[in-house]
Parts: C-alpha cells; structure tokens; sequence
C-alpha cells in the first residue's frame, strides 16, 4: 500500500509560480514511477508530467517549458514546479504511483498506468 498526500496547491495570477509537492508514505519501494494528473470540472483527468528516473520523464506538450517534474527519493517526496501558469491550468492537481509493474512498457502519463491516487490539490489561476 502507498499513500499520496498533495500540497502547494493555490490561487495564483496568470504569469505566476506554484510548487506542487506529494508525500508518500508506505511500501514506497514498491513505487515503479510517480506522475502529476489534472482534472478540470468537465473534463478527463489528464497527465500532465509523469517521472521514472531523472533521465526519463514526460510531459504534457501544454506544459512543457513551464512545468519540471522531480522526486527527492530520500524524503518520499515529488514535486511539480510550476511557472508561467495560465488560466488553463486551473485544475484538481493529483498525485500517482504505480505499483504494479515496471514502466517500460506502458504509457508513462496515462492515468490507466498508475493504481495509487492522492486526495489532490486545487490550482486556480485567474487572468
């Protein structure tokens, strides 16, 4: 079992920065890649920046440039920074791992892949 608590959510002005973080607790070892999923009201939740190792991630093309996914394995920590917000990014802000097999395979930022959720965070961004 892993847990996934998200914070750094907030209101922000367009232009302005937020820094996402999720603690995970529990079998982290288990813990093949984590990822950062979005869902605005209507909408499908949508990867947005997933993460095997420092040398393999990937992002969403309407992030990239803007946002950088990393993971303090020390501390069970990952981190979304997030700069240049736009009002387009308003959205629930969750957190994910997957545990049920490696990620070499699958693909990396589909929601399908990943089997544990966090709560989420809000990110409103007024323009």
């Amino acid at each position: 079992q892993v847990q996934l608590v998200e914070s750094g959510g907030g209101s922000v002005q367009a232009g302005g920065s937020l820094r996402l973080s999720c603690a995970a607790s529990g079998d982290t070892s288990s813990s093949y890649c984590m990822g950062w999923f979005r869902q605005a009201p209507g909408k499908e939740r949508e990867g947005v920046a997933c993460i095997v190792t420092e040398s393999r991630t990937s992002y969403a093309d309407g992030v990239k440039g803007r946002f950088t996914i990393a993971q303090d394995n020390a501390k069970n920590t990952l981190f979304l920074e997030m700069h240049s917000l736009k009002p387009e990014d308003s959205a629930m802000y969750y957190c994910a791992a997957r545990t049920v097999g490696r990620c070499g395979w699958i693909p990396l930022c589909s929601p399908r892949s990943y089997n544990y959720w966090g709560q989420g965070t809000q990110v409103t961004v007024s323009s």
